[in-house]
């Protein structure tokens, strides 16, 4: 496909610009810092500006643009839906919310047969806690450091990263933990298989200090997103599932973000052949077309309420459009074969070509991923390990990776920037060749990090 790009028309950039700095309050930003972008279109892999300029996006949006933009199935779905039903209450059985239901159901792991839908991820996972408290009578909830659940309030408590900091309550009922990470292993591992089992043995000693009759539930990123895709080593997993069924924990896995299809398989757990109990989805659902989440549940935790009222909703629980939209987009991603795709583009193209990047800019320090979901972690050093820029870095501190942002843009790819990471995230069924583009960018972006190795 060949986007469609709009004549330049600065004048309505401008335009746009204006009334967003006027009345639009953007998130996880110092308003007066900020100088978004004003978009004049999307298609497929790319989107374009005012003046002309063309983006291969390798964020994917947010990392929910699955099957990219625009995509004209699921337009037409979404127009022919609002001409039928445009919503309805969540309290009555529609069509369109049924049968995204099922095929959800259909292919999540094991028995989460029962599909409870929100307006997104967060909301999903502060429902899945409310149902694995409930159903255990337990209040605290075990989550890693280095993750991101959400920023509603319970969700923004289990968050493991520096966005938590300032809406911390510390009376949540949460407890982090360390979850493995060879490259940066707080156990001090050398191999997979010792951080593996070291993490295992420090959650354990977590729960035992913490009280286990005490805990409801333990929630993990199956492949953590924003905070770095850090895939887990063999048997960590199924590890965690262990010590849930030995001590009575309910297991949240949390996919909103490496879900349908981003790691190359419907779900990440599926690369591990674990079946939590509890299954949080979101974004790449219906590519974030109409916001919807939700969570799957196992069917000893939904017959809990099968008598007992659940005390959770949400007003646009399972809405029309959305669930048109996610209808629409796993027809797509079977008939187009999209999983299989993000698959192949991992396995053969874009990781095989991050890592000869690798091989050539010293301001790598490691690569890894999945599917389409891979990280590059810069450093100034590779025998120290020194990250790029330090941790949570901001202004002055964090110039290195905004010079590596810029670069990357000049040369036509907008790039994923996170701390001292770049991601690279396309959507799902990119081409060889759009993959193949981003690396070239990615590459000359490279080379101004590698100004800053020691």
């Amino acid at each position: 496909m060949t986007p469609h790009v709009a004549a330049p028309d600065p004048q309505a950039g401008a335009a746009v610009k204006a009334a967003d700095r006027a009345h639009v309050f953007h998130s996880w930003s110092a308003q007066g810092l900020i100088d978004p972008l004003a978009v004049a279109g999307a298609e497929g892999s790319y989107f374009w500006d005012y003046d002309g300029n063309r983006y291969l996006d390798f964020t994917s949006g947010l990392v929910y643009t699955n099957i990219g933009y625009q995509h004209p199935k699921v337009v037409a779905a979404i127009q022919e839906q609002a001409g039928k039903l445009a919503t309805f209450a969540p309290a009555f059985a529609v069509d369109v919310r049924s049968e995204a239901a099922r095929l959800i159901a259909e292919r999540t792991p094991g028995d989460l047969d029962k599909i409870f839908f929100t307006n997104g991820g967060a909301e999903a996972v502060e429902n899945a806690v409310r149902m694995a408290r409930l159903h255990t009578g337990r209040t605290k909830v075990l989550s890693a450091y280095r993750s991101y659940h959400g920023a509603t309030s319970t969700a923004i408590n289990l968050t493991g990263d520096p966005r938590r900091w300032p809406s911390d309550t510390a009376s949540a009922g949460v407890v982090h933990f360390w979850a493995p990470f060879l490259y940066r292993s707080p156990f001090y591992s050398t191999t997979e298989a010792e951080e593996s089992a070291r993490a295992l043995q420090h959650l354990e000693d977590t729960i035992a200090f913490e009280g286990p009759a005490t805990v409801a539930a333990i929630i993990l990123e199956t492949v953590p997103g924003t905070a770095g895709i850090m895939t887990p080593p063999p048997g960590y997993l199924a590890g965690v599932r262990e010590i849930c069924d030995k001590y009575g924990i309910v297991f949240i896995l949390d996919e909103v973000m490496a879900g349908f299809g981003r790691t190359g398989k419907w779900f990440a757990a599926d690369h591990y052949d674990v079946v939590p109990d509890l299954m949080t989805f979101a974004k790449g659902v219906n590519s974030g077309y109409v916001p919807l989440g939700g969570v799957a549940i196992n069917a000893e935790i939904a017959a809990t309420f099968d008598k007992r009222a659940y005390p959770g909703g949400l007003t646009y629980s399972g809405h029309p459009l959305a669930c048109a939209a996610a209808v629409a987009t796993i027809q797509v991603m079977e008939d187009e074969k999209v999983v299989e795709n993000a698959a192949h583009l991992g396995e053969n193209v874009l990781g095989p070509g991050l890592r000869e990047l690798a091989e050539r800019h010293p301001s790598v320090g490691d690569v890894r991923g999945m599917g389409v979901f891979w990280a590059l972690e810069l450093v100034k050093n590779r025998e120290t390990r020194e990250p790029l820029v330090p941790y949570n870095a901001a202004g002055e501190a964090a110039a290195p990776m905004a010079a590596v942002g810029a670069a990357a843009k000049k040369n036509g790819l907008w790039p994923f920037i996170n701390m001292n990471r770049t991601h690279a995230v396309p959507a799902c069924n990119a081409s060889e060749a759009e993959v193949k583009e981003g690396l070239a960018a990615l590459d000359a972006a490279l080379s101004v990090a590698d100004e800053y190795t020691a």
